[in-house]
């Protein structure tokens, strides 16, 4: 048996349960400390970017979007899908900026990256700080975005709605108080294009 924190989990073997639109589920056999095997179900996923958009004067822009698997509309960033893969995220989050909120902005740097539940599924959402804000046209693309209301609150405002369970969805958590503390302290984000590790492929892949 190998010291706790050596063990290769290798897989033995992999098998698609569902292969969808937007996700798909595979199980796979995995070697594990003390010589055994387990089954791990993995929820495979496009990455996905979410955006902090901050004005002059610390306002941050949310949308009231209808979630199905919660049945009910929760309080989010602005985000969206990598469509395909090799596409740059900066560029995902720039074209979701427009079409959800119709914003631009001139200044892009990275605060967070998070992996949304990686006991089961690879996802992994990075967040963006966009400043230098300007308003552009916005094009409705579908029946969701039209059904979408967009809200401008003060970022102290966005802060008190996470700690009061009012935010729920996990990249608008992280990035809502990641913000907070890039504008109460020294602290700065990443580049716009700083390296992204656990950018999720295996899905896109498929795709492509």
């Amino acid at each position: 048996m190998t010291e706790p924190g050596q063990h290769d989990f290798t897989v033995l073997s992999t098998k698609d349960v569902y292969v969808g639109r937007i996700l798909a589920l595979r199980s796979d056999e995995v070697a594990m400390p003390g010589g055994g095997h387990a089954t791990r179900e993995v929820v495979e996923h496009h990455g996905a970017v979410a955006i902090v958009a901050l004005d002059d004067d610390d306002q941050v822009t949310l949308i009231h979007q209808y979630r199905h698997p919660l049945g009910r509309r929760i309080w989010e960033l602005p985000a969206g899908l990598i469509d395909h893969l090799g596409e740059d995220p900066l560029e995902t989050a720039k074209r979701e900026l427009v079409e959800e909120v119709g914003l631009a902005a001139e200044h892009w740097s990275v605060l967070v990256d998070v992996a949304a539940s990686p006991g089961f599924t690879d996802e992994v959402v990075r967040v963006y700080l966009a400043t230098g804000l300007s308003v552009v046209d916005r094009e409705t693309l579908g029946e969701e975005e039209a059904d979408l209301v967009a809200r401008k609150v003060p970022l102290t405002e966005a802060v008190r709605m996470t700690l009061a369970g009012e935010i729920v969805n996990g990249a608008t958590v992280g990035g809502i108080l990641a913000a907070q503390t890039v504008r109460a302290s020294a602290a700065t984000g990443r580049p716009a294009d700083a390296p992204w590790e656990d950018q999720p492929t295996r899905f896109p892949s498929r795709r492509s």
